[in-house]
């Protein structure tokens, strides 16, 4: 009888040291998850900062005549595209296309909300600061 009480005792016991290790696990799995979550955001809040500096350089680049298409702006590209890969030249294609669309309305009198936010500051630089949203 002792023995089937040991027995018994002993079998619970593993069991109850398996239950505990897989929400052990699953609790370490979610934290890993989470943790992921965060950092992928932070990346991505990061990507479209250096997206928005990047564009705002060009501008200014444009601005003072510095070459087009220098080794500096092309290795600054090349690193934005190897951090994000596609999405930076998709967000990039994105922000041009909202601005060539700004620009239309604005060419046939139509308002929109950066006209109305800029009024008749707008320049480049403030143009950029109001479409990319960060």
């Amino acid at each position: 009888m002792l023995e089937t009480l040991l027995i018994c005792l002993v079998i619970s016991l593993i069991f109850n040291g398996r239950q505990s290790n897989k929400r052990r696990w699953r609790k370490q799995s979610l934290d890993n998850e989470l943790k992921e979550l965060i950092q992928s955001s932070d990346d991505s809040t990061g990507i479209a900062l250096d997206i928005k500096n990047y564009l705002l350089k060009v501008v200014a680049d444009a601005q003072n005549d510095v070459e087009k298409f220098n080794d500096d702006q092309l290795a600054q590209a090349q690193r934005i595209l190897d951090r994000a890969g596609s999405s930076a030249f998709f967000w990039m294609s994105e922000i041009a296309a909202q601005m060539t669309l700004l620009a239309t309305a604005q060419l046939n009198g139509f308002p929109t909300n950066v006209g109305q936010e800029l009024g008749d500051s707008a320049t480049p630089a403030k143009v950029i600061d109001a479409v990319v949203k960060i």
